[in-house]
């Protein structure tokens, strides 16, 4: 039996553990969080002592955290995973942080001679918890091979990117892509509204017809369309807010580093920064188009 070290078993990382735990492999799991250890280990993982102390006991290592300087913070180091764990253990992390940190950590792998993936994940609590989730998996083509049994476990699309931080440079574009299309949703249909054009006549002509997009069929903004998207529960998170701020802000960082002028990611990350700010941070990002509603022109 394959056994993994999973650290971070909190939102993301809980329901992933889970369908782990669900195909029959054994999990030393970690998470500072006592209450977020606690279910895991209800489920019938094992608790390590320290976020090392869990890695050594794997021969896969899968992280879910916060951010980059979390990550950098529990891999680098003499007292991080990489100087902790044996040669060729394969280390995954799934968290979404910058790319030039997934590639520091990369290449200190590599030098300590251990495979490191950066194995991002969209598709929000739901997904992890569907076992739905998409990867997107940047290192070497071996690693990727040896990890894609386990990610399949977890989500429904694995998909290898290229080199180490691709992985994360896939998860960045994808999501601006993102922000800045439920922004345009958004916009629509309080134009829309404006007008007196009822959104469901709004959303049988663009489902169907140029302005198609996952954030209009799949993630309607408004109440009614969609059933299953948070605008008919009251904007509870399944993606919050606060997430689709800190995408984007990663994606500005990664387009300042290469040079690159992304303007509508600017504007879409001054209007999270904005939403967040106005105090609406703990809703589903969706519904930035309480902000657009109450914006003058």
């Amino acid at each position: 039996m394959t056994s993994i070290g999973f650290i971070g078993t909190g939102n993301m990382g809980g329901p992933m553990a889970r369908n782990l735990l669900k195909a029959g492999f054994k999990l030393h799991a970690f998470d500072v969080v006592a209450s977020s250890l606690e279910a895991i280990v209800a489920a019938g993982a094992e608790a390590a002592g320290s976020a090392v102390d869990a890695a050594a006991k794997g021969d896969i290592v899968i992280t879910m955290l916060p951010a980059g300087k979390h990550v950098a913070s529990v891999y680098l180091g003499d007292e991080g995973i990489i100087a902790a764990t044996k040669p060729g253990t394969l280390l995954i992390d799934c968290s979404t942080i910058d790319v030039k940190t997934a590639r520091d950590v990369a290449r200190s792998a590599q030098n300590n001679g251990k495979t490191m993936l950066d194995a991002p994940v969209s598709g929000g609590t739901g997904g992890a918890e569907a076992g739905t989730l998409t990867f997107m998996v940047g290192g070497p083509a071996e690693g990727f091979e040896r990890a894609r049994p386990i990610l399949e476990k977890m989500g429904r699309t694995v998909v290898h990117t290229g080199a180490a931080g691709t992985g994360q440079a896939a998860k960045i574009c994808n999501n601006m892509i993102l922000g800045i299309s439920m922004i345009a949703v958004g916009e629509a249909f309080v134009l829309a509204e404006k007008l007196g054009l009822d959104a469901q006549k709004l959303f049988d002509v663009s489902s169907k017809s140029s302005g198609q997009c996952w954030s209009l069929t799949s993630y309607c903004p408004v109440p009614g369309p969609v059933p299953a998207s948070p605008a008919n529960r009251d904007y509870k998170p399944g993606f919050a807010a606060e997430l689709m701020l800190k995408d984007l802000s990663l994606s500005q960082e990664a387009a300042m580093q290469a040079g690159v002028d992304t303007a509508l990611g600017y504007q879409a990350t001054l209007l999270y920064e904005a939403f967040a700010k106005a105090g609406e941070g703990g809703t589903d990002f969706s519904g930035i188009i309480k902000m657009i509603r109450a914006k003058p022109r």
